[in-house]
């Protein structure tokens, strides 16, 4: 049994409180917070302690560390979790900053402990087959991927000032199903964005709103777009062109009823947002790392593969703001 201390209980803590409770070979049994109320509420709906991080890293029956705090702590938990002899999966980005991102990978490679990072939509079931039919080659040599990514609303305008900004938070999961897919870096991006759909945002001195074209040293292109508002609900799709066919995956839609009558075909929204839609996929994640972990065998999302998506998400943000392509590589 794998045993696991939660630092952070807010939303996505509490869909990771969720997640370990569900599965048959891990325990949650204690959790952290700066809000001291989040903490009680999640202790008390999961019949757990509250305490600190410090208590969780000297706890040694805790076997495991999630982290789903702010992402401006993660490298240090990351660090102090993995020098108290914890396996740690951490939540998206590793740092909003790529050089202490690049430091807490030297900083643990000594510590003996996996580390792995929450891109938790390389294991959503519909992805993975994806991923599956094209390394079977079944529509030859891939040639173009296009990503949609858009959110049904803006988060609130206190985690965007502590987010990192479109492209460390929300673009990060495509360039990171970018490097899933086609496995390495692109070779150089070119990104458009503005803010059009919340002047605050734009205030920020973020965006909302953003194309990004992605170029491999071999010919193969890739196309991100992304947005904070789909008023009909949660859109993520992927498309992959290839030499021989084409692969697609759509929106997981509320209901699989369509309505056909003289007025016209009819089917549901898309689900919501990432809790509903993505559900499977941090079970999927969980099972994962605790696999890996008790197996004593390589996390399948590494730290290395967060400063990856970190890396293009850098150099995207440079692009965004000159108006020009970049190289991803002078940022690795």
């Amino acid at each position: 049994m794998l045993t696991v201390g939660l630092i952070g209980a807010g939303r996505i803590g509490r869909v990771h409180a969720s997640t370990i409770s569900m599965h048959a070979n891990s325990k949650l049994v204690a959790v952290a917070d700066v809000i001291e109320d989040n903490a009680q509420k999640l202790a008390r709906d999961f019949g757990i302690q509250v305490c600190s991080t410090d208590a969780i890293y000297k706890d040694k029956s805790i076997d495991a560390v999630l982290v789903a705090s702010s992402t401006d702590t993660h490298s240090e938990i990351i660090e102090k979790a993995t020098l108290a002899g914890k396996a740690v999966l951490c939540e998206k980005p590793v740092d909003i900053s790529l050089e202490r991102a690049k430091q807490c990978l030297e900083n643990t490679q000594l510590n003996g402990q996996p580390i792995m990072l929450g891109f938790n939509r390389r294991f959503d079931p519909n992805f993975a087959a994806l991923k599956s039919a094209l390394d079977a080659g079944e529509i030859g040599k891939s040639e173009l991927l296009s990503i949609t990514s858009f959110d049904p609303a803006p988060p609130p305008i206190d985690i965007l000032k502590v987010s990192g900004g479109l492209f460390k938070d929300m673009m990060i999961h495509d360039f990171d199903m970018v490097n899933f897919l086609f496995e390495g870096l692109p070779e150089s991006i070119m990104v458009s964005a503005s803010s059009i759909i919340d002047e605050k945002i734009g205030e920020l001195g973020d965006f909302d709103t953003a194309v990004a074209t992605l170029k491999y040293t071999d010919g193969r292109l890739v196309v991100i777009k992304n947005s904070r508002r789909a008023a009909y609900g949660y859109d993520q799709r992927i498309e992959i062109l290839g030499s021989k066919g084409l692969l697609q995956v759509q929106n997981v839609i509320e209901d699989g009823i369509i309505k056909s009558t003289e007025m016209g075909v009819q089917s549901s929204k898309p689900e919501y947002f990432f809790l509903e839609r993505y559900k499977v996929a941090y079970q999927e994640e969980w099972a994962a790392f605790v696999s890996a972990v008790q197996m004593k065998e390589h996390v399948p999302v590494s730290l290395a593969d967060g400063i990856a998506a970190l890396a293009i998400a850098e150099a995207a943000a440079v692009s965004a703001e000159t108006g020009s392509e970049v190289k991803i590589a002078k940022f690795l």
